[in-house]
């Protein structure tokens, strides 16, 4: 339970900090014959810190909660 509170605690720091992700998608545009035209489209993925924030306490708490016994 210690290693999952850890793993948690970082994903959220990481979600914290950074809170836009972007990925490139490959769209067909056209195709003639054996010619095939394609376009990168830019796509971006966005959150609010709160989520981080409510990773990191969730992770707090296992942490927390696996070191009693």
């Amino acid at each position: 339970m210690k290693t999952t509170g850890i793993v948690l605690l970082v994903i959220g720091i990481l979600l914290t900090i950074f809170t836009t992700f972007q990925f490139f998608t490959r769209e067909k545009v056209a195709e003639i014959g054996n010619l095939e035209i394609t376009h990168d489209k830019k796509n971006t993925l966005n959150w609010s810190p709160f989520v981080g924030i409510a990773v990191m306490v969730i992770g707090g708490v296992v942490l927390w909660q696996g070191g009693k016994k």
